[in-house]
């Protein structure tokens, strides 16, 4: 097993059909040791069956647009966990006005949520898990190749992944001395909770499976398998990174 009695931090499990759970599953088939945060009393009902499902050793509460629960999330962990082998930032959010019509017509305050959120978070949980991660730790995150080319009804969450991106590389440099490695996982198009927000998703799951190399979309077990990778020593000398699982979408031109 890949990842035997490594301690896995999922942040981001939406439900049994979201990509962080895909990763988790197959966490757990390759002996890791999970815990899952949640953000408020609707997301706790739906993660407390999936962290007892999987045998999470905890499940704890954490808004990560809020530093004082980013803190007290932190603290929880530390009661239970002496250190963190892996880190997995799957969060993502913007007001749903703003993934509709023009992207010139994004608000400000649509705009700083979905940065906040988005791609701050990552920033803020290496920070305060910083102290806690082991050497040769793994930081993953999740991505789309909307933050490298305009993809319609994307918009803000376009700018908000591109940042998260170029966070991924600075983050990737200021870890790097203790070994720790940062890498995003740019997934193609899953049915999730999150991509109910994006008008015209059926279109974008059909124009994958019509063009993309290997003709197919992907599904939470391929980002989950990725993610194994990504964790696991097998990918050691990999930081920094943006590495695609999207059946090649992303190496096709016009």
């Amino acid at each position: 097993m890949l990842l035997k009695d490594k301690k896995a931090l999922i942040f981001g499990v939406a439900n049994n059909r979201s990509i962080a759970y895909g990763i988790a599953c197959e966490f757990k088939k390759h002996g890791a040791r999970l815990a899952f945060n949640y953000a408020g009393d609707a997301l706790k009902k739906r993660v407390e069956p999936i962290a007892e499902e999987l045998g999470a050793d905890m499940a704890f509460p954490c808004d990560v647009s809020d530093d004082a629960q980013i803190a007290a999330a932190a603290g929880a962990v530390k009661t239970r966990w002496d250190s963190v082998d892996i880190l997995v930032h799957s969060v993502a959010y913007a007001p749903r006005e703003d993934l509709h019509g023009r992207f010139i017509d994004t608000s400000r305050e649509g705009f700083r949520i979905a940065m906040d959120i988005s791609a701050y978070s990552l920033i803020c949980l290496c920070k305060a898990f910083e102290s806690m991660l082991a050497p040769k730790a793994s930081v993953l995150t999740m991505t789309y190749y909307g933050s490298q080319k305009a993809i319609i009804s994307y918009n803000v969450m376009g700018a908000a992944k591109a940042a998260l991106e170029a966070s991924v590389r600075y983050l990737a440099v200021d870890l790097g001395a203790r070994g720790v490695r940062v890498n995003a996982m740019s997934a193609g198009p899953i049915k999730t909770l999150a991509s109910s927000g994006v008008a015209g998703f059926k279109d974008v799951l059909h124009r994958i499976e019509e063009r993309a190399p290997l003709h197919a979309n992907v599904t939470i077990e391929d980002g989950g398998r990725a993610a194994v990778f990504l964790a696991s020593d097998l990918s050691s000398g990999s930081t920094g990174n943006i590495h695609y699982v999207d059946s090649g979408y992303n190496i096709l031109g016009i």
